[in-house]
Parts: structure tokens; sequence; C-alpha cells
């Protein structure tokens, strides 16, 4: 693993399928990337959402690489390593992604993405 990529992330890719039979819509995921090295922190919130009162989601910012995966708005992260983790198998939805100033075969590259835990009302229709 590289130096300061301490965690293992999965990559999944979102999709809306037609209405199921009862005319609700159907949340399906595909794997799309296991084992990819990352970073995660929680992105600072700033306090004058607080004193207003106004509930401000948690963000997150998670470095991944290579910087050649195709990652993209509204996949979704899920931290698999290691199990001791305090994220260990949550999932966090993709807001944004940026890629890194470096040539794409640069091993130093990376990817920079901007992400929200992703709660599920129905989590057994993967």
């Amino acid at each position: 693993m590289t130096a300061g990529f301490n965690i293992k992330a999965s990559v999944w890719r979102i999709c809306f399928d037609d209405d199921d039979v009862v005319g609700g819509a159907v949340v399906t995921g595909t794997y799309v990337y296991c084992d990819v090295q990352a970073r995660l922190h929680e992105k600072p919130v700033d306090h004058v959402f607080f004193q207003q009162g106004i509930e401000v989601n948690k963000t997150f910012q998670m470095m991944v690489k290579p910087s050649t995966l195709m990652i993209y708005d509204r996949d979704e992260v899920e931290v698999t390593w290691p199990t001791t983790h305090i994220f260990y198998g949550k999932r966090f939805r993709v807001m944004g992604d940026a890629y890194t100033n470096f040539h794409p075969r640069e091993e130093r590259g990376y990817l920079i993405l901007d992400l929200t835990r992703s709660v599920r009302a129905h989590a057994n229709q993967y």
C-alpha cells in the first residue's frame, strides 16, 4: 500500500432501474472496483451553521489511487479495510471529483472525491 493511503474501499455504480410492478423505483448497484487504495477524512463544518440552528450534512473527502479510475457522481464508496476502521462497511455517496495535475500515468496521481454518508431506506434492495 502506498504511504499515506491507509484504507481500502470498494466502488459501486448506482443505477435506478425502471419502476417495479407496484410503481416504485428499483435502486440497484453494480460492483465496479475493489481494494482501491484510499485515505478518508471528515471535512470541517462551518460553526456559523450550528449557531444559526441549521442542520448540516457531514461531508468527507477521500483520496483514491490510481488516478485512472472512472468514478462518477452518485457512485458509492464502501470502506472495506481495515475492519477496525470507524466507517468499516459504511457507504458514502460521491458528490463530486477532481483530478490532480499529475499525468494520468504518473504513479503519484490520485483522485479527490467529495462524499456524503449514504443512508438507504431499504438497504436490502442490492
